[in-house]
């Protein structure tokens, strides 16, 4: 009994595991540790992933853990990519050099945390949402725009195609209502859970989507993180999962 209880236990300690990573990552940004809290980002939807995969291991789904994941996740990957975006608009010299009411528009990006929390929201009383997802969701976002920071950070020079788009205001902007939007349509994605088995029967769009994920981040570095996520969305568009 005591074994049984402690492994019901283990998915919420991951969960929470989640949401500290998340929170240390909004300390360290706001200390200006651009990669640093990236990487916590990373370590955050690593442990999203295991909770999940924890709680089915062992048989240990709760209504408190569905729960806490939402609250975890909204920190994790509702506010922090919303304070990612705050940080690289608030860098770009239109907002520096700006007057009037541009100088405020770095405060929109926490309009993507306000989001975040309604589609987290939707997400736990909508019984639809189990082997795919209606909207885009909230780590997946969080994974388009926290690479975007970093490569403004990194870059020097500003002559390459990609520094040149995250680097553009409009750019920048437009990245808000898109994530909005995205966060709470109704489009159907798919989801990475290999509720089929592993096999290649019923998990082609999930293999795909990996192999072309990890080509591209081999060859495009922290651009090809954000990338990605273009293509999981452009995939469970054109693909019906199967």
């Amino acid at each position: 009994m005591n074994r049984m209880n402690f492994k019901s236990h283990i998915p919420n300690t991951i969960t929470l595991l989640n949401l500290l990573s998340g929170s240390l990552s909004v300390i360290l940004l706001l200390k200006g540790f651009v990669i640093e809290a990236a990487f916590l980002v990373g370590l955050a939807a690593v442990f999203d992933f295991l909770d999940g995969l924890s709680a089915r291991l062992f048989n240990a789904k709760s209504p408190i853990g569905k729960e806490l994941d939402s609250l975890a996740d909204v920190i994790s990957f509702g506010l922090v990519p919303s304070l990612f975006l705050y940080y690289l608009m608030s860098q770009n010299p239109m907002v520096i050099n700006g007057t009037g009411l541009i100088v405020y528009t770095p405060y929109l990006a926490l309009l993507i945390a306000a989001y975040s929390g309604l589609r987290l929201a939707k997400f736990n009383l909508d019984t639809r949402q189990y082997n795919t997802f209606l909207g885009l969701p909230v780590p997946a976002n969080a994974m388009f725009i926290v690479p975007l920071a970093i490569i403004a950070s990194l870059d020097t020079g500003g002559s390459s195609i990609v520094s040149t788009v995250v680097g553009n205001f409009w750019f920048q902007l437009a990245v808000i209502p898109v994530s909005c939007f995205l966060l709470v349509s109704e489009i159907p994605m798919f989801a990475l859970k290999f509720t089929k088995g592993f096999g290649l029967k019923g998990n082609m769009i999930r293999y795909s989507f990996l192999l072309i994920s990890l080509l591209m981040i081999l060859l495009l570095g922290w651009a090809g993180i954000s990338l990605s996520i273009v293509v999981y969305i452009l995939m469970s568009v054109v693909f019906e999962d199967k």
